[in-house]
């Protein structure tokens, strides 16, 4: 059984990142044993893992050690006596087949922490009676009075006896005791054969089997050190792969609370923008009704610059609302595209005619760059009328009076078509850009500089190009100004053929408009 100090010292030649690993491999080969025990002493898996090992090692060489047996003996029986030759076999062959029974018994019945040890004191005893046959090999050989004869005979009795101790030390490689049971009876046989004739050659040969015996065991103990750095390995990569598998179950049960969670955050922004927007309809009416002075008269001045308050203010919380629906909807899968032909630089400008009025009254000049040579193009218009009204107005709010807008509209490279709102405002700084992206996120420049808004606006653009398979792009600098660029993919780009399918003739080529208003 492997000591403590044996995989103390194995863990603390590792380098400090594999000291962690060591430690689950250790709980992953310790089983049962209690809180109380020291874990290092009774690792029952592994050396289970190793009996089994061994017991499959035996049992592999079921034909092997038979037929090197018999060839054996029938070298024997030609060389000698046959019917010690054939004595000699059966015994052994009775001796391996007592061992095979233990093997296959024990892969049959399993085993217990309790019986493991008994099991492994069994397979040294007959390991032991093994080797004790197989020592027998050695005194079967013929005396010679030729010294070349005799000494020939040494040399293939030696040879024989190096075959023995090679497959015995690979055999039982994974139990260091059986092997030391099975080979060195026949190794101190054949050295004590050759040593009662003290002659330099018997010299020789004694220390060559007694080196051999050595060199073999040596072996061993490498083979036994690669089968636990195997059952290691294996360890640890099993401990990796639960650790892995436990952090996937973690991190799918998180994502999935994480999109009921939005979800559900998303069905009541939605359900309380209805909710309030029922009332919030009727206060808006009404303060219309008493700003047209439709039921009578107001002489309170007071009164009626109260009255353009509460419309002003219904309004701005109606567009909140209105914003906080569309991002929940979108959120939420529930808003579905109405596409239908129409023409991008027509919808831009009718966005900037909407919002000539603002750009006037803040004496921003906008700028619009229009190609209306471009073919016409499958969206929701009204979503695209929503992306290119909020850009602008975006762009409206953050630019200084005096100031200047760009709307420019045109092809993509790969075919398709987008719409470009640049200010020369105060600008984004590079690391709030994935904030104001965000929803709800505000740049730190634009909190100081511009109006109040929800953060909504450019988030509900994203959300809405995407929906129609494009991309959008925000650059910004400080104190130069911001680019907004919705693309949208040549794949919506009608084919410039004519409805009734005539013969298609090349368009000539169309001034871009170029528009100013002040």
């Amino acid at each position: 059984m492997v000591t403590a100090a044996e995989v103390a010292s194995t863990i603390s030649s590792d380098p400090p990142s594999r000291i962690a690993r060591r430690r689950l491999i250790a709980r992953a080969l310790i089983g049962n044993a209690s809180d109380t025990e020291n874990p290092l002493r009774q690792l029952f898996h592994f050396e289970q893992e190793m009996a089994d090992t061994f017991a499959k090692n035996r049992l592999s060489s079921a034909i092997v050690i038979p037929v090197l047996v018999l060839i054996m003996a029938f070298a024997l029986a030609l060389l000698g006596s046959p019917y010690l030759a054939l004595g000699w076999a059966t015994i052994m062959l009775g001796a391996h087949a007592f061992a095979l029974h233990a093997c296959r018994r024990f892969l049959r019945e399993g085993v217990k922490r309790a019986t493991l040890a008994n099991w492994k004191r069994r397979f040294v005893l007959r390991d032991f009676i093994y080797g004790l046959c197989w020592a027998l090999f050695p005194l079967l050989f013929p005396l010679s009075e030729n010294p070349e004869m005799a000494n020939g005979l040494a040399i293939i009795r030696l040879a024989a006896v190096i075959v023995v101790l090679s497959v015995g030390a690979l055999l039982s490689s994974p139990i260091p005791a059986a092997a030391v049971a099975g080979t060195l009876p026949i190794a101190l046989c054949m050295a004590a054969v050759h040593i009662i004739d003290p002659t330099f050659f018997n010299i020789m040969i004694a220390l060559a089997t007694l080196g051999a015996e050595i060199l073999f065991l040596h072996l061993t103990g490498h083979l036994y050190e690669q089968n636990a750095q195997n059952l290691a390995y294996r360890a640890e990569k099993d401990a990796i792969f639960a650790e892995l598998e436990q952090s996937k179950a973690v991190s799918d049960e998180a994502r999935r609370r994480a999109e009921a969670a939005n979800m559900a955050k998303s069905q009541f922004l939605a359900t309380m923008s209805h909710e309030l927007r029922t009332p919030l309809n009727a206060i808006l009416g009404f303060s219309e009704l008493m700003r047209a002075e439709m039921l009578g008269p107001i002489d309170n001045p007071a009164y009626k610059d109260y009255l353009d308050d509460i419309h002003n203010s219904g309004q701005h919380l109606l567009k909140i609302i209105n914003e906080i629906l569309d991002l929940s909807r979108i959120e939420a899968g529930k808003r579905e595209l109405r596409e239908e032909l129409t023409s991008l630089t027509a919808i831009a400008e009718e966005a900037c005619a909407l919002l000539e009025l603002k750009a006037r009254q803040k004496n921003i000049n906008v700028i619009e760059v229009l190609d209306p040579g471009l073919p016409r193009i499958v969206v929701d218009e009204q979503a695209i009328r929503q992306v290119v009204l909020n850009l602008v107005s975006n762009a409206l709010k953050f630019t200084p009076p005096g100031g200047e807008v760009t709307v420019k509209v045109g092809r993509t490279q790969a075919g398709g078509q987008y719409v470009s709102v640049r200010d020369n405002g105060p600008g984004i700084a590079e690391e709030e850009i994935p904030i104001v992206l965000s929803a709800f996120g505000q740049g730190s420049v634009s909190l100081k500089n511009a109006e109040q808004g929800t953060g909504l606006g450019i988030p509900i653009v994203q959300a809405l190009i995407h929906l129609h398979g494009g991309n959008f792009t925000l650059r910004s600098q400080v104190g130069v100004g911001t680019e907004a660029i919705a693309t949208l993919p040549s794949k919506r780009v009608v084919s410039p053929f004519t409805q009734d399918n005539r013969s298609w003739t090349a368009p000539q080529p169309k001034p871009v408009k170029l528009r100013k208003s002040a």
